[in-house]
């Protein structure tokens, strides 16, 4: 793999890689020269997105963990730390999608659920990071947010909430740890083309035109446009930009 990758050299941490835009951020941060610790769930799945990095010239290293647990995030940034002599940066993109059930209707552990993995878990994860982080110089955090946490999109409210609370978390701790060296970004993303996305759109088709029309550029993401602005946020080409909430909706806050 050439020396001259965006990320080339850098130990970095994804969470939720195991598909979507995560499996699309290893498969991209490999090809430009990462050290990986992939982070997720489901074993097999993300062993086989680990084996991808590996087949294409890419090093990576699957841990099966929850963000909803804090020692095993601490446990997974130290696997950066074993496995690649620090850590550099962190993606982390695990997720929770919203059921759109109204506020009135919805049970208590589908409350939970949500708020555990959206903002709990970018909770767990920065603070085994940082933890890391401050111990080896400094690093780029990159937080997946959503177009959900600028303005009410029809999710679900407490996917509404956790997003807003993954900016708020991201600016704080970029704020907090700014002379330790530590940026820290979220990501505002819009309607993106996943396993999961498919999945809603299948189940109800009435969704798609809603979905694309959203955004100025009328169709969906594809992980991979997501994946290519997490790798310039947690390169040293941004090392100017910390604290940000970055657009790539294709416009859909534009408007």
């Amino acid at each position: 793999m050439s020396g001259q990758g965006l990320l080339h050299g850098k130990s970095v941490v994804i969470t939720g890689a195991s598909s979507g835009i995560g499996a699309a951020a290893a498969l991209l941060f490999g090809r430009e020269g990462a050290r990986l610790v992939l982070a997720a769930r489901r074993k097999e799945r993300l062993q086989e997105v680990a084996d991808q990095v590996e087949a294409a010239g890419g090093r990576a290293t699957a841990v099966v963990a929850d963000v909803t647990r804090a020692d095993e995030m601490h446990d997974v940034a130290r696997a950066a730390v074993d496995a690649h002599g620090g850590l550099d940066a962190a993606f982390n993109n695990a997720g929770w999608t919203s059921t759109g059930t109204p506020m009135h209707l919805m049970a208590d552990d589908e409350y939970d659920r949500i708020m555990d993995v959206n903002a709990r878990g970018v909770w767990n994860a920065m603070r085994a990071q940082i933890t890391v982080m401050l111990a080896h110089g400094g690093g780029a955090i990159v937080n997946t947010s959503s177009v959900a946490g600028m303005r009410a999109t029809g999710a679900s409210a407490p996917y509404i909430a956790a997003k807003h609370a993954v900016i708020g978390l991201s600016r704080a701790a970029a704020d907090e740890y700014a002379e330790q060296g530590i940026r820290v970004n979220a990501l505002v993303v819009g309607s993106t083309s996943t396993e999961l996305m498919q999945e809603v759109l299948t189940q109800t088709p009435s969704l798609f035109e809603p979905f694309t029309q959203r955004a100025i550029q009328r169709r969906l993401a594809a992980p991979e446009e997501i994946a290519q602005t997490a790798a310039w946020l947690c390169s040293d080409r941004s090392s100017f930009t910390t604290g940000a909430a970055v657009p790539v909706d294709g416009g859909w806050t534009a408007k």
